[in-house]
């Protein structure tokens, strides 16, 4: 599989840290960003590389040459003018006839390719979008996808947005050939508005939802924060090739203060300390995971999509505060009956709803993680056992307990 880089940018914000090379060849620790990303692809096995250049592109040509010093081969395409995020790709109709990686030259990720590979070829979309959680969704594009993986909505940073899921787009695609063949003419292209967007209402764009780590280098305070990531591990870490560590969370009276059967959205409301305690987990290499009991759908005092928005309210207020939830898992069953409304294929007994382990020991097998060396929280025995059952260590929190809340919890735990 080819893979192409758009390495023609000017990179307007981060210039403070060096205009005078391109955005791409900015140093982290001593290499270019683009290295970074050559070293992932090539110890995966992507190793046919076209790079597109614009801006003091000669300097890219100059240091990677035809990739041989770096285990690859690259190519190149010039733009002669600037052609936006995506004009370039027409210059590419006669150099791919499959589908191929797409990356921003921007960025800095270590992901499990072939994961992302093996999601794009099952739904079999014209393109497929990397996207993940970030600490600064209410600036981000938003992206909105069913249960399926195909995108319905793509809120972009002007769009009014309420309650969202925390799902951004990362840089990183997989496209087929056939949107090259779509393309008419030379001409200024924005990847996302024009060409990206332009597949949803077809139903042929799809989006891979991943907690590996991919962050842009849009200003100083991120490049300075990537180095920091690369030094401690982490970079290198969030590759679900990598045994992962988990913070599981439950949710009611541990993020949101408790309120019975939480069934009203209006009623959600995060417990002080919250945003400051998951911040801790995001930056420390866990997974904050979520996992909790919500019978509120089996007893028919809320439908999925209620309980989902109630969700996106946790995700939005908790995006305010900087912090993200890697991933959330709930049990929407209850297995006594009798209850007015009540909704028959629920009313089940299953192995998700705590103190059942199931819900944990799906999230490890969706994100490879050692859950002997994660940890349970929550403020119930319900949840202790289940973390317990799952082989996880607990923690338990709440009036006379070890902790009176999650941050001290997690202070304790990541000290």
């Amino acid at each position: 599989m080819k893979t192409v880089i758009m390495a023609g940018g000017m990179g307007t914000r981060i210039a403070a840290v060096n205009a005078l090379v391109p955005k791409p060849m900015i140093t982290i620790l001593g290499k270019p960003i683009l290295e970074y990303q050559i070293e992932c692809l090539e110890k995966q096995g992507y190793t046919d590389i076209i790079i597109v250049i614009g801006y003091k592109g000669e300097q890219i040509q100059a240091y990677f040459k035809d990739g041989t010093d770096f285990g690859v081969k690259i190519e190149y395409i010039v733009e002669q003018t600037p052609l936006g995020t995506a004009g370039a790709l027409y210059l590419l109709k006669n150099r791919i006839e499959e589908e191929f990686l797409l990356i921003n030259g921007d960025i800095i990720f270590d992901i499990d390719i072939g994961r992302f590979v093996e999601h794009h070829r099952k739904k079999e979309g014209k393109a497929t979008i990397f996207i993940h959680p970030n600490d600064h969704p209410f600036d981000s594009g938003i992206i909105k996808a069913d249960t399926d993986g195909r995108v319905f909505q793509w809120l972009c940073k002007e769009d009014e947005r309420k309650w969202y899921k925390n799902r951004v787009n990362a840089g990183l695609h997989i496209l087929s050939p056939q949107i090259l063949y779509e393309m008419r003419e030379l001409k200024k292209m924005d990847m996302d508005r024009d060409v990206l967007k332009q597949l949803i209402p077809q139903g042929m764009l799809y989006a891979y939802d991943s907690p590996e780590y991919v962050k842009d280098m849009g200003t100083p305070e991120r490049l300075a924060e990537v180095e920091m990531d690369i030094l401690s591990g982490k970079v290198k870490g969030k590759n679900l090739r990598e045994k992962q560590r988990a913070i599981f969370l439950d949710r009611d009276g541990t993020i949101n203060e408790y309120a019975g059967f939480l069934k009203h959205i209006d009623d959600f409301k995060l417990i002080s300390g919250v945003e400051a305690a998951i911040r801790r987990i995001n930056k420390s290499g866990y997974l904050a995971i979520v996992v909790t009991n919500q019978p509120v759908v089996a007893r028919g005092e809320a439908t999925i999509e209620e309980l989902e928005e109630i969700h996106n309210k946790m995700e939005t207020l908790l995006g305010r505060g900087g912090a993200y939830i890697d991933a959330l898992y709930y049990c929407p069953h209850h297995p006594d009956k009798g209850y007015e409304g009540e909704r028959e294929e629920y009313k089940v007994k299953c192995e998700c709803r705590k103190p059942s382990p199931g819900l944990l020991l799906r999230a490890a097998e969706d994100y490879n993680i050692d859950l002997s060396r994660s940890w349970m929280i929550g403020d119930s025995e319900t949840d202790v056992e289940a973390g317990k059952a799952a082989g996880s260590k607990t923690a338990k929190i709440g009036k006379g307990e070890e902790y009176t809340d999650l941050l001290c919890c997690i202070q304790d735990i990541l000290q």
